[in-house]
């Protein structure tokens, strides 16, 4: 699928054209994001999307934001069982406990980068390459998304696979995975 007319009549990826991912795309998407706040924040929302609709995270996102400190993962990192239960039971939120545990433990696993998660991400940033013509011309998984999962276990992380690895370095600008024919000008 190409590009297709949102609702200003601008050409964006077809995901991106729909009204309530509009801002998220035009403004954040493949944007760089740097510092342990932004990107623990983003890989906690790619591991609690997985299995759902990008759509429905960004609905939560405020509601996230406030149940886990604003991301930030000094805080984060001291939770304990009853920070488990009370968000468990925050309907604001998704409420899977496999995913809330695997970011307590991620929490705990960029504190003890100590600063360095940033540099250990970017490093796995993808040389510049041509925009691609169509949706079905944007990779699930890369050998470079394969190397970050496999890198950010070995640190500690949970819940980051190649795909969910993928979709963080598409969010967080190491790649830039819009399409050749849309609007958004390159970050």
């Amino acid at each position: 699928m190409n590009a297709i007319p949102g609702p200003d009549g601008l050409l964006r990826c077809p995901w991106g054209a729909a009204p309530d991912m509009l801002e998220y795309h035009d403004t954040e998407w493949g944007r760089p994001v740097h510092g342990d706040v932004g990107l623990f924040e983003r890989l906690t929302l790619e591991a609690f999307q997985s299995g759902l609709s990008w759509a429905i995270i960004l609905r939560k996102r405020p509601a996230f934001r406030e149940a886990f400190a604003g991301f930030d993962p000094h805080a984060v990192a001291a939770f304990g069982d009853a920070d488990v239960e009370r968000l468990l039971g925050d309907a604001g939120i998704v409420r899977n406990r496999a995913k809330i545990e695997a970011t307590l433990a991620n929490a705990r696993a960029v504190v003890a980068l100590d600063g360095r998660l940033d540099a250990q991400i970017w490093s796995y940033a993808l040389p510049e390459r041509p925009r691609p013509r169509t949706l079905a011309d944007v990779p699930a998984v890369t050998p470079e998304s394969t190397a970050l999962a496999k890198h950010l276990k070995s640190q500690g992380f949970r819940f980051v696979g190649p795909t969910s690895a993928y979709a963080l370095m598409q969010a967080v600008g190491l790649v830039d995975d819009h399409l050749q024919d849309c609007a958004v000008a390159p970050a």
